[in-house]
């Protein structure tokens, strides 16, 4: 009873001072199982007395009892020291800052687009929009192009049916406009319209099969050249700065008489000749001109009565411009690096 007693100790302070259950179960073997001391012990007793057997086997009943309550109670602790260093271990830290959700920003082309809206809106003109697979009617006829016109040919585009293709320019949504306006009979048009055109071309850095224009159109009463001259010039100023001026040179387009080309001082060297303006001091930016007659008697309106003038602008071509960029085919190329370069507001 005395080495039981002993022993007793010796197991008790081995669990006490266990750290972990493979630890704990080896114990539970060693003490408890079959070929433990427990065991060992339980095989001697038939060489004791009948009076000592039965102490002997009470006490070592006890003791086996002991221990199992022991072992459990240690296995529960463990556990619990277990779960909570791994909670401890995979903890997630709240107060550290997470990841920084990437903030997109607008494409170039739809800056200067809305650049172009806010600079015409300022002005009182309203913003105007057409559907781009357009009917040949307002796209060619109501422009003064009628079929076979060999203007046709340099707005080539691409075609759904015989009268039905994708947009050459927005000077349709302009057509549309002005029918619009003389059914509710309005004699005042101020009015841009910006959007994607199509025109069969060859991709290189200066052209493409798809680009943007943003229209203008202003008829009315006693609308004058000089009208669009102070318009445009307006323009030039907001767009590549006050120092610039404008010069207007003679050209032909079908639905405005007389027609101009304008030019814009260069904003990169003053006037003074550069290799953006290849050393003219002019850089060439848009097409204009009064309203044809024929244009405003297809739509209802008098030509004796009313007069006007339009204007094209092509939206890649300020925005290559105004941010330096020599290949009209990176806008279309959707690389984020190009991309997140453009931010209009700081």
């Amino acid at each position: 009873m005395k080495n039981l007693n002993e022993w007793k100790e010796t197991a008790v302070q081995a669990i006490k001072d266990c750290h972990n259950n493979a630890e704990l179960n080896q114990l539970r073997v060693l003490y408890l199982g079959k070929k433990g001391p427990i065991q060992e012990i339980m095989k001697s007793m038939k060489e004791l007395a009948k009076e000592e057997r039965a102490e002997l086997g009470a006490l070592v009943n006890e003791v086996k009892q002991e221990l199992s309550t022991l072992l459990e109670e240690r296995r529960s602790v463990l556990e619990e020291q277990e779960i909570a260093a791994r909670l401890k271990q995979e903890r997630l830290d709240i107060t550290l800052s997470g990841y920084q959700p990437q903030i997109g920003n607008l494409h170039p082309l739809m800056l200067v687009q809305q650049e172009l809206e806010d600079v015409f809106v300022s002005l009182g003109y309203c913003v105007a929009e057409g559907p781009e697979v357009e009917c040949d009617l307002y796209n060619f006829e109501r422009a003064n192009i009628p079929k076979d016109h060999p203007a046709r040919d340099m707005q080539d585009t691409f075609f759904i049916n015989v009268e039905e293709l994708l947009r050459t320019h927005t000077t349709a949504v302009q057509m549309r406009q002005l029918e619009q306006y003389h059914k509710e009979g309005k004699e005042i048009i101020k009015v841009i319209c910006p959007g994607k055109v199509y025109r069969r071309d060859d991709d290189d850095a200066t052209h493409s099969h798809q680009f943007m224009q943003c229209e203008g159109l202003v008829v009315g009463h006693d609308i004058r050249l000089s009208d669009l001259k102070g318009t445009l010039l307006f323009l030039a100023k907001k767009m590549f700065g006050e120092e610039r001026v404008i010069r207007f040179r003679p050209s032909y387009f079908q639905f405005t008489e007389p027609s101009v080309e304008v030019d814009v001082s260069c904003h990169i060297c003053g006037g003074k000749g550069c290799s953006v303006c290849k050393g003219t001091g002019w850089i060439e930016i848009l097409g204009a001109g009064m309203v044809h007659p024929n244009v405003l008697r297809m739509a209802g309106f008098d030509p004796k009565q009313c007069s006007g003038f339009a204007f094209g602008v092509g939206i890649e071509r300020i925005a290559m411009l105004k941010y330096g960029i020599d290949d009209i085919r990176a806008f279309y190329t959707n690389d984020l690096r190009f991309l997140k370069t453009f931010k209009r507001f700081e």
